[in-house]
């Protein structure tokens, strides 16, 4: 099974929560992108360059800065002897990490928005896919606002998930401390085709009529909360269900229960959500409506 043979892989090399792992591996079976959200020096870029490995997938990583230009991340066509040449971006990886995503200014985080959401992109008219599977993750800084821009809405709806990947245990930590570089000797454990074949058994996978109503009751709580300004979208909702149908495949079940939704919700949800100011000013947080959503709305009863 995927999941086991990459735990396997990535222990005593990265350490991160075993939930954490999973909603990661769901977001990329879903055919999902992630967004990381850490404060410095916790091991986001460790845990992409090895989970790309791992993987058997290649990798592209590109540092944001507010003097990037979209063209460094899509590439440009240059005129030589006579002709046209396309060079490619940094952007045609199979795995991208886009470390401090807020850094680059709207224009630029612009640029990734067909990348992510068509696999593709479009320069002077023409059209170039992405090589596939196409699996974006993205940093960024929870606790310093100078020198950042705020993520727009079209550009936070394009991340399936968003996900904290924490401090390590004290052992963990100690453990980090006496290893030299957790990427060496590290093999793949997949190839790109067996993934995208993986990818089609999601989608197999059961949702129940009785989960898509729950889903949908769980987004009308929270449109109609008076301290929500906009509430998740349509792509939202497809990618919490695509979401829980990983995590039930991940589980080796070909349904999905009530909590498999319940992980999806919570991790899909918060940062899509805009709250009004006076909320915000008030101390309310996404994630705390989101988690009183999901305690007020009643799940369906799983039927033995």
């Amino acid at each position: 099974m995927l999941l086991q043979r990459v735990q396997e892989a990535l222990a005593d090399r990265v350490f991160l929560q075993e939930e954490t792992l999973k909603l990661s591996l769901a977001t990329f079976l879903a055919g999902g992108h992630l967004l990381l959200e850490d404060v410095p020096g916790t091991g986001k870029t460790t845990f992409a360059k090895a989970l790309a490995r791992v993987l058997g997938l290649s990798f592209s990583r590109i540092q944001m800065t507010p003097d990037l230009l979209p063209q460094d991340l899509t590439g440009v066509y240059l005129y030589r002897e006579g002709s046209l040449l396309w060079e490619k971006g940094p952007l045609f990886a199979q795995v991208l990490l886009v470390d401090e995503l807020n850094r680059a200014t709207p224009r630029t985080q612009s640029a990734l928005l067909e990348a992510m959401g068509e696999g593709q992109v479009t320069l002077e008219g023409r059209t170039h896919p992405l090589p596939q599977p196409f699996f974006v993750l993205a940093t960024q800084n929870p606790v310093e606002e100078e020198g950042t821009y705020p993520l727009p809405v079209a550009q936070r709806d394009r991340f399936a998930a968003r996900l904290s990947l924490g401090l390590p245990d004290e052992k963990a930590l100690l453990q980090a401390l006496r290893e030299k570089d957790p990427l060496e000797g590290l093999a793949s454990v997949a190839q790109a085709e067996e993934l995208l074949a993986l990818r089609k058994a999601v989608r197999r996978v059961r949702v129940a009529e009785a989960l898509l109503d729950y889903l949908l009751a769980l987004a009308g709580w929270l449109r109609g909360r008076e301290e929500v300004r906009l509430g998740p979208s349509p792509r939202a909702l497809l990618q919490v269900e695509r979401l829980a149908q990983a995590l039930a495949f991940l589980e080796g079940r070909p349904f999905a229960v009530p909590e498999d939704l319940k992980r999806a919700f919570a991790a899909a949800i918060p940062h899509r959500l805009l709250l009004r100011l006076e909320a915000e000013l008030s101390g309310i947080a996404p994630e705390g409506l989101v988690a009183e959503a999901l305690r007020a709305v009643p799940a369906p009863v799983e039927r033995a």
